[in-house]
C-alpha cells in the first residue's frame, strides 16, 4: 500500500486534556493536506471543527472517554449534543466495570442505546483491550456485532496499552458480518499501520503517521 493510502483510513487524533483550538486547528489542517478519514478531536471542540472544515472533512469524537464508566444517560446525552454540534462519527467507550461483571446485557443495551442516539452517523465503540482477558475481547466482538455499531475500536490510548496485532486479528475471527475495525494507540510506523491493515483493520486511530507524512 501507498502512505497515500494508508492516510486515507486515519482518523488524525489529538484528545490530550492539554489541547488548545490552535492545537484542533492545525491537525484539521493536516488532516485536509494529507486527505485522512477524519479528525478526533474533544468534543469541546466538535463545533468549532465543524464551523472550520465544513463538508472538507469528517469531524470525529469522543463519548464516555476515556474510562467509560458514565452513566448511559450521560452517553446518550453527550451523543446528541456532539451531532447537535456538527459531530459524524462517534467513538463511545463501553462500561469495563460491567463487562468484567458479567452485565453483559447492561453493556449491550448501552451501546444500542448510543447507537439509537447516533441517528445513522458511524458509532466506533472503544472496548479497551489492554484491560480485558481474550475471552471478554471474543464476547464484545458478539456484543458489538449485536448492537448494529459500525466499528469495534481496540483502545482510547489512555490506558495501559494500545492496538496489538493479536487483538486485531482476533477481531477479525470473531467479529459478525458488516462490523469493521479500527486499531488505535500507539501506531508509531506507516509499516505496523500497513499490517494492521493487512490483518483487518480499515481504520487507524493516530497521530503520528501524519506527523511522519510531514518529514518525508
Amino acid at each position: 500500500m501507498t502512505n497515500e493510502q494508508i492516510l486515507a483510513m486515519v482518523d488524525h487524533t489529538l484528545l490530550a486534556q492539554t489541547a488548545t483550538w490552535e492545537q484542533i486547528k492545525q491537525i484539521c489542517d493536516d488532516a485536509l493536506r494529507f486527505h485522512t478519514a477524519s479528525v478526533c478531536i474533544p468534543p469541546c471542540y466538535v463545533r468549532p471543527a465543524k464551523e472550520y472544515l465544513g463538508d472538507r472533512m469528517k469531524v470525529c469524537t469522543v463519548i464516555g472517554f476515556p474510562n467509560g464508566n458514565h452513566t448511559t444517560a450521560g452517553k446518550v446525552f453527550e451523543t446528541k449534543d456532539a451531532l447537535d454540534n456538527g459531530a459524524d462519527e462517534i467513538d463511545m467507550v463501553i462500561n469495563v466495570g460491567m463487562l468484567k461483571a458479567g452485565n453483559t446485557e447492561y453493556v449491550l443495551d448501552e451501546i444500542k442505546a448510543v447507537r439509537a442516539a447516533c441517528a445513522g452517523k458511524i458509532l466506533k465503540v472503544i472496548i479497551e483491550t489492554c484491560l480485558l482477558t481474550d475471552a471478554e475481547k471474543v464476547t464484545m466482538c458478539d456484543l458489538v456485532t449485536r448492537s448494529g455499531a459500525d466499528y469495534i475500536k481496540t483502545s482510547t490510548g489512555f490506558s495501559t496499552g494500545g492496538a496489538t496485532f493479536d487483538d486485531v486479528a482476533l477481531f477479525a475471527e470473531h467479529v459478525g458480518e458488516g462490523v469493521k475495525i479500527k486499531a488505535a494507540g500507539g501506531i508509531s510506523s506507516f509499516a505496523d499501520a500497513e499490517k494492521f491493515i493487512a490483518l483487518g483493520a480499515s481504520r487507524l486511530g493516530t497521530s503520528r503517521l501524519v506527523k511522519i507524512a510531514k518529514t518525508l
